[in-house]
């Protein structure tokens, strides 16, 4: 189904109607740097161009691509996404919907020329295609089942050339044994009556003497020529034994043709250089690669112009000082409560002792720790961040980490965001999809959230992951993250005093254990986090401070 976007041609002029035009934007892949971006690509005269735009279509290409010797192949898991490939060149294309994709599958592989094994085409000579000189052939297998053939073609053709001496020679004799017996019967001419008595003419005194030398000649005349058949009928299998084994010789040498093409488009950058135990990608430049995947979402969330703040709010939606019923006779309560109670316990515990936090990033009032843990090689090291802000309470803190209303604002990484279930005011299941970050895989989370109050003036959010049919895991392009966040605040105001913006302060703990699904670079990761998380949780209490400025304090 046509869109817009694209356009295929169906002018008279186009000689044939099996190739026609078709132009509209597609997403190429740039480089790391900037990613997929937007081009204009146009199909014309067996060529692929593309162009910045379509207003500079007519300032010339930036690329282009005969597609005669072009290779055009579906990815195997981006529904959207298809490679045209000529040699060490690959552009890497993007449709915006499957059908787009299939239709410029389809059109471009109406312009693909069919080579023979052999090349026969004038195509193919001219630009190095297919194999047409079976010496190259022999010289791929000199030794082994080819050469031997090789060899044994050459004796049966030198046995030949002695049989044909042989043979030249045996009949020459016996020429001249009937040389001879002409020359014996003079008076004999062609009529019937005149037959020659062979007998008689063979115990003449004359002839007689040349009897057993003509026998002897005949038999070496006759086994001559039966070792020539013989020798001709092994010249014909071999030369049918060579010609298959230079068809596999030619196969093996396109197949390893096509290896040595698929190696080199593998030590290019590009969008398949997935995370994985076998990425080709070094280390420090998958680092520079999310560095700067997280430099241009911070770019991005700065340029957003910040929406006009309300004076007032609506106290409904902030936390509810006790548990909402509803959430008591829910299924996963039993799960909820137990792991909140937990996580709640563990986010105002000391880092000394045998625990083994160490201190990784300090700054101002945070502190962040981290314990090292990798499972089967991949990271899981449980963070922990201990942080203050003053002039913002614990509830409000809690309010703006736990509705899904604000998440955008202060999320850098978030691209999708539905609410599974809203089980009851404080407790919502949650499906979120993260922007992808390359080289790494886009990731995904289903995950139950639930806010509560605790004594001392504590609110606690905690975040963990949970199951749903709706929403299986890693069946898409994401891989599924396994998380479990609690982001816990206790607010206090010095004794005797009224609670005000001006007094009181808020001590944060925010816990973190996150299972990426799926390997990265340990050292990456690791300096990913401790470049990142520091960030976030400075970028989230500012963004609360904002919003709570010039609004009456909720405690």
């Amino acid at each position: 189904m046509m869109d817009e976007n694209n356009t295929l041609s169906d002018n008279s002029d186009i000689e044939d109607s099996s190739n026609p035009e078709l132009r509209g934007y597609l997403s190429k892949w740039t480089n790391y740097i900037h990613g997929w971006q937007d081009r204009f690509i146009v199909l014309k005269d067996s060529t692929l161009s593309y162009y910045k735009s379509e207003l500079e279509s007519n300032l010339g290409c930036r690329g282009a691509l005969c597609l005669k010797k072009a290779k055009v192949k579906p990815h195997e898991f981006d529904d959207c996404r298809f490679d045209v490939s000529v040699n060490d060149c690959v552009w890497y294309l993007r449709a915006q919907n499957p059908e787009e994709k299939q239709q410029w599958i389809d059109v471009l592989e109406s312009f693909k020329v069919v080579e023979s094994g052999y090349g026969t085409s004038s195509d193919s000579s001219s630009n190095g295609g297919g194999l047409r000189r079976h010496g190259s052939v022999t010289s791929l297998q000199s030794t082994g089942s080819h050469g031997r053939t090789s060899r044994r073609l050459a004796e049966k053709i030198a046995e030949l050339d002695t049989y044909t001496e042989l043979l030249s020679k045996q009949a020459s004799q016996l020429q001249n044994y009937f040389d001879k017996c002409v020359t014996a019967c003079p008076q004999i001419n062609d009529d019937a009556a005149d037959a020659i008595d062979a007998v008689q003419l063979a115990d003449s005194v004359d002839i007689k003497q040349y009897a057993e030398e003509v026998r002897a000649t005949s038999a070496s005349f006759r086994a001559t020529c039966d070792a020539t058949v013989l020798a001709v009928q092994n010249c014909t299998d071999l030369l049918k034994r060579r010609e298959k084994q230079a068809r596999q010789a030619e196969e093996l040498y396109m197949a390893l043709k096509n290896q040595l093409a698929e190696a080199r488009l593998a030590s290019k950058p590009g969008p398949d250089h997935e995370e994985g135990p076998h990425s080709t990608l070094p280390d420090d430049e998958f680092y520079d690669a999310v560095e700067t995947g997280f430099d241009k979402m911070e770019e991005e969330r700065c340029a957003r112009v910040a929406p006009p703040v309300e004076v007032t709010r609506d106290e409904v939606e902030l936390p509810p000082p006790s548990i909402d019923n509803r959430l008591t006779v829910h299924s996963l309560w039993p799960e909820i409560d137990r792991i909140s109670t937990e996580q709640l316990q563990a986010a105002f515990e000391g880092v000394g002792g045998q625990i083994g936090w160490q201190l990784f990033a300090e700054e101002g009032d945070m502190r962040m720790y981290r314990r090292e843990v990798e499972v089967d090689g991949m990271v899981m090291d449980p963070l922990k961040a201990m942080h203050k802000v003053r002039g913002v309470s614990a509830r409000e803190m809690c309010h703006y980490f736990f509705n899904p209303q604000y998440r955008y604002e202060w999320e850098t990484t978030l691209e999708t965001m539905n609410i599974v279930e809203a089980i009851s005011s404080d407790a919502i299941v949650f499906h979120q999809t993260f922007k992808r970050i390359w080289p790494a895989s886009q990731r995904d989370a289903l995950f139950w959230s639930h806010v509560r109050a605790a004594p001392q003036h504590t609110y606690v959010v905690t975040n963990h992951s949970t199951t749903n049919d709706e929403y299986p895991s890693n069946t898409g392009a994401c891989i599924r993250l396994f998380v479990t966040v609690c982001l816990a605040c206790r607010t206090q105001w010095p004794a005797g005093e009224t609670p005000s913006r001006d007094n009181i302060s808020t001590s944060i703990a925010y816990c973190s254990t996150v299972n990426p699904g799926g390997w990265a670079p340990a050292g990456v990761l690791r300096a990913v986090y401790k470049r990142e998380y520091p960030k976030f949780l400075k970028r989230f209490t500012n963004y609360v401070v904002e919003q709570c400025r010039g609004k009456p304090l909720v405690m």
